[in-house]
């Protein structure tokens, strides 16, 4: 969580050539960036709605190895797009987004989904030791080789509190575990500050506090709106969070790669 543009290490969706999509239609690609605990196959049901309406989607897997290795896989895929691009992040997703800084391929936009949005020089540990910690993440255990991974009974009440148990089960058990070192890491320049950003603001959340949310959003001067969801609003409400993300990529549509700064 590197070859070329067919490799298994992460799925491309709608291939091929005459594809119909951003390229046909004028409307950006669309990039959607997993987070801690997960893979791309959160994103399943915001995939879903947004190939219905003809977007092109990619959905990458992440190492979750460090930020840096995180951001390389992210620039890989944004080359690969074939023009201008929305990446929409879930909660440490938005850290990988966050840290593209000022220069990234194809970028025209950033869609945080109960995401971190870090201003420069902040890391989230220092973020999340501001207040209690968080009952999605109150007994996270590291492994011998720095992985940090979330219990089972935490996952299904707090982490992905209003999806089915069944489902969530699931989830848990394909989660991918972070490399601990990712929350000491310090954010360089963030890309929300040179590209115009929406912010969806999870407010059942129990691993980003709303107000933290609220926070980053007022502070990214984000279009935002609020829905009743836990922490994986992807999952539990994927028709808010696939329409947010067609919001954004059709004030972007037609904008040239190169022209999406403020």
């Amino acid at each position: 969580m590197l070859a070329v543009a067919r490799s298994p290490a992460w799925a491309e969706t709608n291939t091929s050539p005459d594809r119909e999509g951003s390229h046909m239609n004028s409307r950006p690609n669309v990039v959607l960036v997993h987070g801690a605990w997960a893979d791309g196959s959160s994103w399943s049901g915001v995939i879903e709605r947004l190939q219905a309406d003809g977007y092109h989607v990619t959905a990458p897997q992440f190492p979750l190895t460090s930020t840096a290795d995180d951001v390389a896989r992210l620039r890989q895929v944004l080359t690969l797009q074939d023009g201008p691009t929305i990446v929409a992040g879930h909660s440490y997703g938005g850290q990988i987004m966050t840290a593209l800084g000022t220069d990234a391929p194809n970028l025209v936009g950033l869609v945080y989904i109960a995401a971190f949005g870090l201003d420069q020089g902040e890391s989230l540990s220092a973020l999340l030791s501001q207040g209690p910690t968080p009952p999605a993440l109150a007994h996270l255990f590291t492994d011998k080789e720095g992985y940090m991974w979330q219990p089972e009974e935490d996952f299904v009440q707090h982490f992905a509190a209003d999806v089915d148990p069944v489902r969530a089960k699931v989830m848990h058990a394909a989660q991918q575990p972070i490399a601990s070192s990712a929350f000491t890491e310090p954010m360089g320049a963030p890309a929300w500050k040179s590209l115009p950003s929406w912010y969806l603001i999870a407010t059942q959340d129990q691993a980003i506090p709303p107000d933290a949310q609220r926070m980053f959003a007022n502070r990214m001067s984000a279009t935002t709106i609020e829905i009743p969801a836990s922490h994986v609003p992807m999952v539990s409400h994927p028709d808010e969070a696939a329409q947010f993300v067609k919001t954004a990529a059709e004030t972007r549509t037609a904008t040239p790669a190169g022209q999406a700064r403020r």
